[in-house]
């Protein structure tokens, strides 16, 4: 069931791809829906239990290295491969217009199962291999469908006209952007390579179901490799270009999707390197906590609502850091459930950021102008519902994320101690309150003051709308029911195989 689910996605996209110009971008994106929606329930249904690896797949594949197709969800990958499978839907149904590039959603259904096939992987090199496999069409995603610049007028900055400001090519930017991307993406790739070739070395083996430690070394570059996806600072440099040139579902793949591919993987070194993880756990602590910080002071700063989003992710994932940093049994639960919740609350600021974008040509502030409560009523309620939910408002997911990364590092295990332990959950509520406050600046600057009217002004078509509503849904649920995800987990006992013992550093 599992191969089917990875298998489904990736057929029909690289159909899309060869065959784009025989059907419409309509039907490729329903096409893309429908094999997405296939996958999820595939998922859904694969589930056996915590306490099991559920529908396993374990064939020979390269006997010189040791290597198997060894595939299955756990506890900890299956919301994981939930969450993927349900934004690839949504990016799906984003793109059913006439006007959608067949070739686009080809893409985003690979790097769809790409990702799938890195959280379903229980061989570490089929998980670098698919790891790997989204990079390149993510790259043609951003430089190929990449926005082009706008900038606000004199008149935009009080929600009047816009203008293009010379300046270089919009099409040169995006391929810088997604060339950018590539090089950090891959040079973090590399690092990760050594480290997945000293563990298997030092373990005769490249299943992370066997895999028992490995020399510090292979822990610090799988570390580093993962810090570059996460991001951690100051390896985050490539994020906020790569949103604010990325079309919309690129931004939401991005964020929801490849994102976490760096956390998991940091999951995952933590479990299986639990010795040398220990080693370097304050330093991915310190990182998490300066980003919480400096992400939030860089987005009061910011006028782009994409390069908002994009800075506030990478505070976000800070938390998650700081949580798997602990090497605890709840810091590992509070790593998932903020890594799920993350994902849906920025899809939907993504998603709506899109449709500011579409609507008027830029993701400034300033030129959207003011008063969306009154222009475009049901866009804005949804884009405040996704602000609060992003700053942690109680019963919504964000919430629980950050509450129990908190308390993962307040209660010093075994490998933080208290003195740092505790300084970082101070600064991490500190980044707590920055996100409050540019969150709130965002509301007022377009949802509410006096409404200036623009001719681009229109509120929520259909599929912007089941895409918000599916979204708004979720939150909800997570918040309200967080027990859907942190239920999974035993708390004496929590790894990716199930029988993590925190070590002592």
């Amino acid at each position: 069931m599992i191969a089917a689910a990875l298998t489904i996605p990736f057929v029909v996209g690289l159909a899309l791809l060869f065959l784009r110009t025989l059907v419409s971008g309509r039907t490729a994106a329903w096409l893309g829906a429908v094999a997405m929606a296939a996958s999820l329930v595939l998922f859904a249904l694969v589930w056996e239990g915590k306490d099991a690896i559920s529908g396993e797949v374990d064939v020979e594949w390269i006997d010189l290295l040791g290597a198997r197709l060894h595939l299955g969800a756990t506890a900890i990958s299956w919301p994981f491969l939930l969450m993927t499978a349900f934004i690839g839907v949504l990016c799906c149904v984003w793109l059913i217009a006439d006007d959608t590039a067949p070739a686009l959603v080809g893409l985003v259904l690979i790097i769809s199962a790409s990702s799938l096939g890195v959280f379903a992987s229980l061989d570490f090199l089929l998980f670098f291999v698919f790891f790997e496999l989204a990079l390149i069409p993510m790259w043609f995603v951003i430089a190929w469908w990449g926005s082009s610049s706008v900038e606000p007028s004199a008149e935009g900055d009080r929600g009047g006209g816009l203008k293009n400001v010379p300046g270089p090519d919009p099409r040169l930017a995006a391929r810088s952007a997604a060339t950018r991307f590539l090089l950090f993406t891959v040079t973090g790739s590399a690092l990760l390579l050594v480290g997945i070739v000293l563990v298997a070395r030092d373990n005769d083996s490249l299943q992370l179901t066997e895999i028992r430690g490995g020399p510090l070394a292979a822990a610090v570059l799988i570390v580093l490799g993962f810090a570059v996806k996460t991001p951690l600072v100051p390896l985050h440099t490539w994020l906020p270009d790569a949103h604010s040139k990325a079309p919309t579902v690129g931004s939401v793949l991005l964020a929801a999707v490849f994102l976490k591919l760096g956390t998991y993987g940091l999951i995952i070194a933590s479990s299986v390197l639990p010795e040398g993880f220990a080693d370097v756990a304050p330093y991915v602590a310190g990182a998490g906590v300066v980003g919480i910080v400096w992400s939030a002071l860089a987005c009061y700063a910011q006028d782009d609502l994409k390069r908002l989003i994009a800075y506030s992710s990478i505070g976000h994932m800070g938390f998650v850091a700081l949580a798997i940093s602990t090497m605890s049994p709840i810091g590992i639960a509070a790593a998932v459930f903020g890594s799920v919740a993350h994902g849906v609350i920025t899809g939907l600021l993504f998603f709506l950021s899109g449709s500011l974008k579409d609507r008027f040509g830029t993701a400034s502030m300033r030129a959207i102008g003011r008063g969306l409560y009154a222009r475009t009523p049901w866009l804005a309620v949804a884009f405040v519902f996704a602000a609060v939910a992003s700053l942690g408002l109680p019963g919504l997911a964000g919430f629980w994320g950050e509450l129990l990364s908190l308390r993962a590092a307040y209660e010093v295990g075994e490998v933080l101690d208290k003195p740092f332990a505790w300084t970082a959950v101070g600064f991490a509520v500190l980044g707590v309150a920055l996100t409050t406050a540019y969150f709130v600046r965002a509301i007022r600057l377009l949802a509410q003051g006096e409404p200036v009217a623009q001719d681009a002004d229109r509120d929520l078509t259909v599929r912007e709308t089941v895409v918000a509503v599916a979204l708004v849904a979720s939150i909800v649920v997570l918040g309200l029911a967080p027990g859907l995800i942190v239920g999974l987990y035993d708390f004496s006992a929590v790894t990716y195989s199930g029988t993590y013992t925190p070590v002592a550093p």
